[in-house]
C-alpha cells in the first residue's frame, strides 16, 4: 500500500505525490511567541513531529519549515499579542520574542519534538512580506487605503474559501470578519497596517511606517524557503479560516499557482470539549505537565488519537495513558535485561517471522493517512508477543533479542518518538516512583540473603497490592507495572 493521505482541500483521501521524487517540501505555521507552550500546542506539533519523523522513515529526504510569528498576530481588540505581552512586563517586545521563543524550543525538545529544518521568523521577512504585498496591489488584488493599509480584495480571487467552505456571500455585515474602515468588503484582509507614531514594532514601506498582517508572513516564508508551490502545508484545524484561507488566496493570486498540494490540519486538544486555549483560562503549560508525566507517556497521549481528530484532556487520562507507557515499556525492559547475558546461538530464530508480521501491519497504518493510534497498538500486540516468548522458558539467543529491540527502536522510538533509547524517568512522580520500587527490591534481596523469607514476601506481597509485579530471574529481579 502505497501512502495516502487526507488532503483538507479536497475533502478526500489520495496516494501522496511528492514535487520531485524522493523529496517533500513541507511548511507547518508556527506558534505565536508571546507565553509558555501549553499542552494545546504540544498536541499539534507532536503530531507533524510524528508525520516528519515517518516521512523520513520512508526514505524521503524532507524539508521541514515551520515559522515563528512574533509581529502582526493580533488580538480581537486590534492589539498586537506580542505588543500587549512586553507592556504587561514592562519589556521590549523582542525580549519577549527571546524569551519565549527559547521557552518553546526547551519545550519541544524536551517533548522529543525533532527541531524543523529551518524556523523563520516574521520579523525577519518583513522586505519579502513587503514585496508580496506590492505585487498583490500591481495585479490589482489588493488595494491601499487613505490611512496606510493595504487590504486583499477577496471578491478579485472566486476560489476565496475553498478549503474552509466558507461562502463569500456569507461574510458580510461583520457578523463573521471584522469590517474596519476604508475596506471594500468585509472579508477583505490586512497585508499591511499603517502604525501609530508610538508603535513599537514598524517598518517603512512604499505606504508608509507600519507592520505586515498575520496571513502575509506563512505566504512569504514559505515562498522563500520551498518555492511558489510545495507538497505539504499543515497547521491547526481551528486556523482553516481565515489564516489559511488567506494564505492560498493571496499566494495564488501572486503566483497563478497551486500553493501547496495537500492540506494536514490537526484538530484540537480540549478540556470537557472546549478548545484548550490562553483566552480562556482553560490551559496546562508543557512544562507544568512535564513535572508529572513522562514526555514519552505525553506524546502517547497526544498519538493516541488520529492526528485529525481532536483529544480530550484530563489528569485521569494522563494517568492511564502514563500506565499505559508502563506496561509497554515493561517488554523493553525485560528485553534490555535479557540481552545482557544472552548466549549468541538462533535459538528462538522463528520469533523473525512474528517481528516481520508487526512491521508490515505498523506501516499499513502510518500508511492510512499517518494512523498513529492503529501503529501504536501493533506494537502492543507485538509487547504480548514478545512477553509469552520472554516468559516460555525457551533459551532465546541475542541475535533474535536484537532484532526485537531494533524493532521497538525503529517503530517505536525514531517514528513514534514513545519508546527512548535510554529509559530515564524525568517526571517527577515517575522518578519516585522508580526509586522507590527499585529500593524495594534491594531490600527484598537483603531479606532474602538473610533468610528472612518473611520480610521478603511481605514485601512482594505490598508490591503486588500496588499493582507493582516482581519476577525473579536467574540473573536478578525485574518489575513491571500493573
Amino acid at each position: 500500500m502505497n501512502l495516502q493521505v487526507f488532503n483538507r482541500l479536497t475533502r478526500q483521501k489520495e496516494d501522496f505525490k511528492p514535487l520531485v521524487e524522493g523529496q517533500v517540501k513541507m511548511y507547518v505555521c508556527g506558534p505565536t511567541v508571546y507565553d509558555h507552550a501549553h499542552l494545546g500546542h504540544a498536541k499539534t506539533y507532536v503530531a507533524f513531529d510524528v508525520i516528519v519523523r515517518y516521512l523520513r522513515y520512508l526514505g524521503y529526504k524532507v524539508r521541514y519549515v515551520q515559522n515563528i510569528t512574533d509581529v502582526g498576530h493580533l488580538l480581537d481588540t486590534g492589539e498586537d499579542r506580542i505588543l500587549k505581552k512586553a507592556g504587561a512586563l514592562s519589556l521590549e517586545p523582542m525580549e519577549v520574542v527571546e524569551t519565549y521563543t527559547h521557552s518553546y524550543f526547551d519545550d519541544m525538545d524536551a517533548l522529543g519534538v525533532v527541531r524543523p529544518d529551518i524556523s523563520p521568523r516574521a520579523s525577519g521577512h518583513v522586505p519579502e512580506q513587503i514585496t508580496m504585498t506590492q505585487g498583490l496591489i500591481e495585479k490589482k488584488h489588493a488595494y491601499v487605503t487613505r490611512e496606510g493599509d493595504v487590504y486583499f480584495d477577496v471578491t478579485t480571487f472566486p476560489e476565496y474559501g475553498k478549503l474552509s467552505g466558507q461562502n463569500l456571500d456569507e461574510l458580510v455585515g461583520g457578523k463573521r470578519v471584522e469590517v474596519a474602515e476604508g475596506k471594500r468588503h468585509a472579508a477583505d484582509f490586512a497585508l499591511w497596517r499603517h502604525a501609530e507614531p508610538e508603535h513599537l514594532m514598524q517598518w517603512d514601506s512604499p505606504w508608509g511606517r507600519g507592520f505586515p498582517g498575520w496571513h502575509i508572513e506563512c505566504s512569504a516564508m514559505a515562498a522563500r524557503y520551498l518555492g511558489e508551490t510545495f507538497d505539504i502545508h499543515g497547521g491547526g484545524l481551528e486556523n482553516r479560516f481565515p489564516h489559511n484561507e488567506c494564505e492560498i488566496a493571496q499566494s495564488e493570486a501572486l503566483t497563478g499557482k497551486p500553493f501547496a498540494n495537500y492540506w494536514l490540519l490537526t484538530g484540537s486538544l480540549t478540556v470537557d470539549g472546549v478548545k484548550m486555549s490562553k483566552s480562556l483560562g482553560n490551559f496546562v503549560t508543557i512544562k507544568d505537565a512535564l513535572k508529572i508525566y513522562q514526555p514519552e507517556a505525553l506524546r502517547l497521549f497526544i498519538l493516541s488519537s488520529h492526528y485529525s481528530s481532536p483529544v480530550d484532556y484530563s489528569d485521569a487520562a494522563l494517568k492511564a495513558t502514563q500506565s499505559g507507557w508502563e506496561r509497554l515499556m515493561g517488554a523493553v525492559r525485560l528485553v534490555r535485561y535479557t540481552r545482557q547475558n544472552a548466549s549468541e546461538g538462533d535459538a528462538a530464530a522463528g520469533f523473525e517471522a512474528v517481528l516481520d508480521e508487526h512491521k508490515a501491519r505498523f506501516a499499513a497504518a502510518m500508511d492510512d493517512d499517518f494512523n498513529a493510534p492503529a501503529a501504536i497498538g501493533v506494537l502492543y500486540d507485538l509487547n504480548r508477543e514478545v512477553n509469552t516468548l520472554l516468559n516460555s522458558g525457551e533459551t532465546i539467543g541475542r541475535p533474535i533479542l536484537d532484532s526485537i529491540e531494533q524493532v521497538y527502536h525503529k517503530l517505536g522510538g525514531d517514528v513514534l518518538g514513545i519508546i527512548p533509547d535510554e529509559i530515564t524517568e524525568t517526571g517527577t512522580d515517575a522518578a519516585r516512583q522508580d526509586g522507590l520500587i527499585r529500593f524495594l527490591i534491594e531490600m527484598r534481596a537483603d531479606a532474602r540473603a538473610r533468610k528472612d523469607f518473611a520480610a521478603a514476601d511481605n514485601i512482594r506481597n505490598r508490591l503486588v497490592d500496588l499493582g507493582v509485579m516482581l519476577e525473579d530471574r536467574a540473573d536478578g529481579t525485574v518489575y513491571k507495572l500493573q
